[in-house]
């Protein structure tokens, strides 16, 4: 008769298997995030920690609240739609008379300026005449500058008392301070942020759709050509890769001026008349023909990948089925190469969003994209008005993402 082994299974040195498993598959796991640890700490501290410091300055900025520490105490003691009292006045004089020694009046105007223009010049105006007023100091401010009475100044300082504002947000979304303090729609000469917003998505659609026309056939060529061929053709195509952006970018202002090479070719052709010659440069065709050259390969490369995949064969037997040659394309090749274009696209798509190099040097003001306007903000130390725009083009493209997950899926992005 067999015997039957009864209570829990054991190790060789007498431990339960159950707890042994347990442990090995711990020590297993520890194992394998200490492996990633140096990567999980690259990617916190170069990608996670950098965004987050963005998005909190895109709604921090002290520059006015820790320069006027009474004015902000007497808004905290009084709420929205009280009165300006006298009272209110005296602890804005005192405050000047701070910053005029603190050598701050700038910053706090520089805070104020960007919800109401024109007030870094007013903040440093009264503050060199502060400490000289006398009471009422309400009437020493209105004598200095009658702007100190109007009610978008003292909601504009009201919603500045406080280092965290979504001010940054409103003036990004072009929205300026009406009379009455209140924010209100800029006009059309005013309302310059949303209009590059949206250039920058129809430009960055045009110039995918092009490299997508460019690249197919060259995609194609790579992928049915002979090896020797093939590698010759490849090599050409990472050759950019190889070659400063900045040379590039350069090369293609010598060409698309008006005395460059383009030109001197289509004059010498007949084509066009010597006085007739084609603006191509600073504007916003010479965005578009350098941008496209520029991300052309990333185009390529996700399309070749794909059709290298798919089988000669498949074409052949459609057409040795009857079907035309535009037929075999459309309803056998085309469909197999959906996840190279789909990857292709979304990568020069995302790319070209955020560039404002090759626009800075060729696009000229016609020409500029969202992110010249982000770079430009940043060279003037505006950091939280570019943390807000940053912040509206990072949200843009994760909501795209997000849609091209919901329909086309994720899982079929193919880069390699």
């Amino acid at each position: 008769m067999t015997e039957v082994v009864s209570g829990p299974l054991l190790t060789a040195d007498g431990r339960p298997l159950k707890a042994a498993l347990a442990t090995a598959q711990a020590r297993a796991r520890r194992r394998a995030f200490l492996l990633v640890v140096p990567l999980l700490a690259f990617v916190l501290i170069t990608f996670v920690v950098p965004i987050g410091y963005m998005l909190k300055r895109s709604f921090e900025h002290d520059g006015f609240s820790s320069a006027a520490p009474n004015l902000a105490a007497w808004f905290d003691a009084n709420p929205d739609g009280s009165e300006i009292t006298e009272e209110a006045y005296a602890a804005l004089v005192a405050d000047l008379a701070q910053m005029q020694k603190d050598k701050t009046p700038g910053q706090a105007g520089t805070r104020i300026n960007y919800t109401v223009p024109g007030t870094i010049s007013l903040f440093k105006g009264a503050a060199r005449k502060a400490k000289d007023m006398q009471p009422p100091f309400k009437e020493a401010l209105l004598a200095e500058d009658k702007e100190w009475g109007e009610p978008k100044l003292w909601a504009a300082m009201r919603d500045a008392a406080s280092p965290y504002t979504t001010d940054f947000y409103q003036v990004a979304a072009d929205q300026k301070r009406a009379d009455d303090g209140a924010f209100q729609r800029g006009s059309d000469k005013e309302r310059i942020y949303l209009y590059l917003f949206f250039k920058t998505f129809y430009l960055s659609g045009v110039i995918t759709f092009i490299c997508l026309l460019l690249a197919f056939p060259v995609a194609h060529l790579l992928a049915t050509l002979p090896m020797s061929k093939s590698s010759l053709l490849m090599i050409l195509v990472l050759l950019p890769f190889w070659t400063s952006l900045l040379v590039r970018t350069t090369s293609w202002i010598v060409l698309l001026q008006q005395q460059g090479v383009v030109n001197s070719i289509l004059v010498a052709m007949g084509l066009i008349d010597d006085s007739g010659r084609l603006v191509m440069i600073n504007n916003m065709t010479g965005t578009i023909v350098a941008m496209t050259h520029v991300l052309l390969p990333f185009m390529i490369l996700p399309l070749f990948s794909v059709m290298r995949t798919i089988p000669p064969s498949y074409v052949r037997a459609a057409r040795s089925l009857g079907a035309t040659s535009w037929t075999a394309f459309r309803r056998v090749y085309l469909p197999q190469t959906l996840p190279g274009i789909a990857a292709g696209s979304l990568l020069v798509f995302i790319l070209a969003v955020g560039y404002y190099i090759t626009p800075a040097l060729v696009g000229g003001a016609d020409g500029q994209l969202f992110s010249n306007m982000i770079q430009f903000h940043m060279a003037k130390a505006n950091w939280s008005l570019a943390a807000a725009l940053a912040a509206m083009l990072l949200v843009a493209v994760i909501v795209l993402y997000w849609l091209y997950d919901r329909l086309i899926g994720i899982d079929r992005l193919k880069l390699g």
